[in-house]
């Protein structure tokens, strides 16, 4: 049996929508967009719209929008250069903050301090120019400050989480908060945030004096290799899976702990739903070949995860983060 709206409740529900858009129009003024698609502003390019949406390159507006859906009770989501996330093509209920761009300065003698929204290679870029050493490693990595602090970035054997020295935070209350290296739980793809709900403001990094050319580099050694071993010219979310961990069992001796690898033996790689296909350049890359579904993605993942434990009896866990309705 269907049931039809009734006017009365539609009426409900436009009012309560107007409130919501006053409100938020009060805080941030014509910044505020509904029904916003979301794929555009996703490296995966998928995904449904967002109810509401504010971009902004202010930390300050990044607390202003927690008090205030904090306020409505309305759900409120980071966004941040949309890597490492793969959004519901059921969209996102309430608002959805792009964090984009911010300031960047020294911090001391012996630190720089970056906003959540400046992305991981502007900062990169940042310091190269300035001859101050510490961040090289990372250029070519997708992402904003505040996504690379939430999921503890690596390249090869270093986390950024390293070199942290403090975080700026904001939680759901909207109580901002600083907060040392040793207090921010950093692991491997992880940090406390990923548990508190608590929202990455800035970061500061430690540093130290470097020759310009050897930094550019080192720089283009990172980027490099990222353009051998990854598809960076696919639409993707980057690695899907964490590499398992010596406690999730043992492996053939001739495959290292390695998720693209476990694939790849797992015959998976080329493997399409869709417009979604396990890229033939590395395994744990799943790309968007075009018109790719969130559900697709879902799907894929599923399968290699199912393949992998059947051949190897280990579960691989996701290195990104699901957002949204699915």
């Amino acid at each position: 049996m269907t049931f039809e709206q009734s006017a009365d409740s539609r009426q409900t529900t436009a009012d309560r929508d107007g409130a919501t858009r006053a409100r938020l129009c009060r805080a941030f003024g014509d910044r505020v967009r509904d029904r916003v698609q979301l794929a555009a502003l996703t490296t995966f390019r998928t995904g449904g719209s967002a109810d509401w949406l504010l971009e902004t390159s202010d930390p300050n507006d990044l607390v202003a929008a927690v008090r205030a859906t904090c306020a409505l009770g309305l759900p409120l989501t980071v966004l941040g250069g949309g890597s490492n996330v793969l959004v519901g093509d059921g969209g996102v209920r309430g608002l959805v903050l792009r964090m984009r761009h911010g300031a960047v300065s020294h911090a001391g003698s012996s630190g720089v301090r970056a906003d959540g929204g400046v992305t991981l290679n502007g900062l990169v870029r940042w310091t190269i120019q300035r001859g101050l050493a510490g961040l090289e490693r990372w250029a070519g990595t997708p992402g904003t400050v505040g996504g690379a602090v939430y999921g503890n970035a690596h390249f090869e054997d270093r986390m950024l989480g390293d070199i942290v020295t403090s975080v700026g935070l904001v939680d759901r209350a909207g109580t901002v908060s600083r907060v040392s290296r040793t207090e921010m739980g950093f692991g491997y793809d992880a940090s406390r945030v990923q548990h508190t709900g608590e929202l990455v403001l800035w970061a500061e990094f430690r540093v130290a004096p470097g020759e310009v050319g050897a930094l550019r580099a080192g720089a283009r050694r990172s980027l490099d290799f990222r353009k051998r071993t990854q598809p960076l010219d696919r639409a993707s979310a980057g690695c899907v899976f964490q590499n398992p961990r010596p406690e999730d069992g043992p492996l053939p001796d001739d495959l290292p702990r390695s998720a693209g690898a476990l694939i790849d033996r797992a015959g998976m790689k080329n493997r399409r739903v869709g417009g979604a296909v396990v890229s033939a350049v590395h395994g744990n890359f799943i790309v968007n070949e075009g018109g790719a579904t969130a559900s697709d993605v879902r799907c894929l993942i599923e399968l290699c995860r199912a393949a992998v434990s059947e051949r190897f009896g280990i579960r691989l866990r996701e290195e990104l983060s699901y957002v949204g309705e699915f």
